[in-house]
């Protein structure tokens, strides 16, 4: 898989907000949302495009990174600070992150690779677990 650039990244969140939340190309079929993190040591504050799959009111995401032998920087921030907003569609959403585990874990990461089974690949391509993260919409919980 090719390095995404953050001018790849850039471009994606231009029209992501430009249209609604909607990104075509490759991303025409698969729901994005912006997750804003700050990064655990730098404290610069980031947003990334993520795949995601709604669950009741909550959103999964994985810390996929194309099957990298290590987790995104993302992945690391979210744990180091949980609290976080993102964008879904023209919405802005302040949210919880917690990090699914255990039979928990097995099940959403099987719901998710339902959905895109190409994360049953990227899982097989490195010896990591791949992380399943939930987002929960603060107020919800």
């Amino acid at each position: 898989m090719a390095e995404i650039t953050p001018e790849y990244n850039a471009k994606i969140i231009a029209e992501f907000r430009a249209s609604r939340g909607r990104v075509g190309g490759t991303w025409a079929e698969t729901p994005l949302l912006l997750l804003h993190h700050t990064g655990a040591k730098s404290g610069v504050s980031r947003v990334n495009p993520v795949a995601y799959l709604p669950d009741g009111l909550r959103y999964l995401i994985w810390a996929a990174n194309g099957g990298a032998p290590s987790h995104p920087a993302w992945y690391r921030n979210l744990m180091a600070r949980p609290n976080t907003r993102i964008e879904v569609g023209s919405d802005t959403i302040d949210v919880e992150v917690a990090e699914a585990t255990g039979e928990a874990r097995e099940r959403l990461f099987a719901r998710a690779a339902e959905r895109y089974p190409q994360l049953v690949e990227v899982a097989r391509s490195t010896d990591r677990v791949i992380p399943t993260i939930v987002l929960t919409p603060r107020g919800s919980i």
